[in-house]
């Protein structure tokens, strides 16, 4: 496979991680641009490379420590430094954490892409795991048409320590529940039974209230283009509890943030 051939492979699942860490599309994809536009300046990276997606990850990594993420400047990339809620966080437990639980790399490739050893990359990885169980369980509403799907959802979610609130099948359904119940969280299918969309829905949703939510779909890599607006969070069917735990914990970490921000009073 070719150098090209091998990073169109591997970007749809580059721009989930970088979505994931980030909290948000733009600003995951803006990291990834710049990753490419480093790639384009020196292919020689990733031609050399024994495992070229554990080389694209750990130039995307050289390019995010390159940033202004925890308060220092660096005008390297531009265009970055407007998510201002990317100040507060502490990114490499949160790196660990998803390049294991939600993309999948072994312990020896995650330290790897984060240049360290093997004992710090699962301490990072347990650094992350005492901030998920210090968050504040919640409410989930879970928008899915098949039963037996619905009913793993659920399943996960509370082993997770959170409550269900309801499950909509529908877009009416959901329009319903959500408004009547107020939920924390929302897990939701793009694609519903009926032919109505769970991403209208929650878009709908969206216009009255703010709440996380993460979308589920069995085609990722349709939402993970970079070409229009999409989700920040993906869960792909079939799907497993350290995926689901790992996006809802940032998905529940990027809306407190946004709360905290929210009572913060202006100067």
């Amino acid at each position: 496979m070719s150098t090209s051939q091998s990073v169109v492979q591997h970007l749809p699942f580059l721009r989930r991680y970088a979505r994931a860490l980030t909290g948000h599309q733009a600003s995951g994809d803006a990291y990834v641009a710049a990753t490419l536009e480093s790639l384009i300046a020196s292919p020689q990276i990733l031609e050399s490379a024994p495992n070229q997606r554990v080389a694209l990850y750990k130039l995307f990594t050289k390019i995010w420590n390159s940033v202004a993420v925890n308060g220092k400047p660096d005008a390297a990339v531009p265009h970055l430094t407007a998510e201002q809620h990317l100040t507060q966080i502490t990114p490499r437990p949160r790196q660990a954490f998803l390049l294991v639980a939600l993309e999948g790399f072994s312990e020896e490739d995650a330290a790897q892409i984060l240049d360290c050893d093997l004992a710090t990359l699962r301490g990072l990885v347990e650094e992350s795991g005492r901030e998920l169980a210090a968050e504040i369980a919640t409410d989930v509403l879970i928008i899915e048409d098949e039963t037996f799907i619905a009913m793993d959802i659920e399943a996960l979610v509370e082993s997770l320590g959170h409550r269900v609130i309801g499950v909509a099948r529908t877009h009416t359904e959901a329009i319903a529940l959500a408004r009547q119940k107020r939920p924390g969280l929302i897990l939701a299918d793009i694609q519903l039974a009926d032919g109505s969309s769970g991403l209208d829905a929650v878009n709908e949703l969206l216009r009255t209230f703010e709440v996380p939510v993460i979308f589920i779909t069995a085609y990722p890599e349709r939402f993970l283009t970079g070409q229009r607006p999409e989700p920040a969070f993906l869960i792909a069917k079939p799907f497993q509890l350290a995926v689901v735990s790992a996006v809802a914990s940032q998905a529940l970490f990027f809306g407190r943030k946004a709360r905290q921000r929210e009572r913060q009073p202006t100067a």
